[in-house]
């Protein structure tokens, strides 16, 4: 299984898109700031979103929606009940 996977920022709200082949540990490498560059400068990450997909191309295809300008809108669109509190 392939996941892309959305980590915010606890005290900025800022959003990192990836993709992995192991959820579970990329998660744990963010966390203890050995994640990638972007998620090792700033600490108090959340997982707050993912998918799992089949086939690598597919997830990595789906990060780079996610990464565009349409693809967070889209997103945020889905994820209302979770920026709305629910």
């Amino acid at each position: 299984m392939y996941y892309i996977y959305i980590l915010e920022n606890k005290i900025d709200k800022s959003w990192y898109i990836g993709y992995s082949s192991n959820l579970k540990k990329r998660i744990s490498d963010h966390l203890s700031g050995n994640g990638c560059r972007t998620t090792s400068i700033k600490s108090g990450w959340c997982l707050i979103y993912y998918e799992a997909y089949l086939k690598k191309l597919d997830a990595i295809g789906r990060e780079k929606f996610l990464k565009s300008g349409p693809g967070r809108k889209y997103i945020k669109k889905q994820l209302i009940n979770y920026f709305s509190g629910f």
